[in-house]
């Protein structure tokens, strides 16, 4: 269940505001008053609980990770790895419109912050490569995922809808964030994931 905005400290209630707005606006558009204002505070508590724009934008950052691997952590290592990873993806980057927008504005600004989220991201789905490798690794055949670019193409099969949202729905008929389509969406990156587009050589050559 959400908490409604009086039911947070006022640290909280910025760190919410300025998570909203900034997925609405963007991070230059978006002042610490306008902030302020939507979460019923006072402007100076922004420089009081972060010191700058830039420690709020730093504190909302962490929070969103911190949501990230929280879910993460929850995964069921008694359930299917790949499943699960897959459920929990497609909940957190797709099925909440204002973490969706957040991380699509930070991701798509030129600047150091996009940069660094975007590798604290890496981060994490180099752990959870390693993770599905423990799991899957020895199954098939083959010389596995390149190490370099495995975690790249995880984070490209992730976040690739969630940044060309705006020029994939066109070509789609149904919303593409409703729950049965990222249902689809996830089941479909859990073969490329596994199975690769056309399989293993040997299933090929009927070896």
């Amino acid at each position: 269940m959400r908490v409604e905005k009086g039911d947070l400290t006022g640290r909280a209630r910025l760190r919410k505001a300025a998570l909203e707005l900034f997925a609405e606006r963007g991070f230059e558009a978006t002042s610490t008053r306008a902030v302020a204002a939507a979460a019923g505070v006072s402007p100076a508590l922004v420089t009081r609980h972060f010191g700058s724009k830039d420690g709020l934008r730093a504190a909302v950052d962490q929070d969103v990770l911190e949501r990230i691997g929280g879910e993460l952590a929850e995964v069921d290592p008694d359930a299917d790895l790949m499943e699960s990873l897959g459920a929990v993806s497609a909940r957190l980057f797709g099925a909440d419109p204002v973490l969706r927008g957040y991380l699509r504005q930070v991701l798509l600004e030129d600047g150091e912050a996009g940069a660094a989220l975007f590798g604290k991201l890496l981060r994490g789905a180099r752990t959870e490569l390693e993770r599905l490798s423990s799991v899957y690794g020895g199954a098939r055949g083959g010389e596995g995922a390149d190490s370099t670019w495995a975690p790249f193409q995880m984070l490209c099969l992730i976040l690739g809808p969630l940044l060309l949202e705006r020029v994939m729905q066109p070509n789609l008929e149904e919303p593409m964030f409703a729950p049965e389509v990222l249902a689809r969406r996830s089941a479909a990156n859990q073969r490329l994931l596994v199975q690769g587009f056309y399989g293993c050589p040997e299933d090929r050559s009927g070896g």
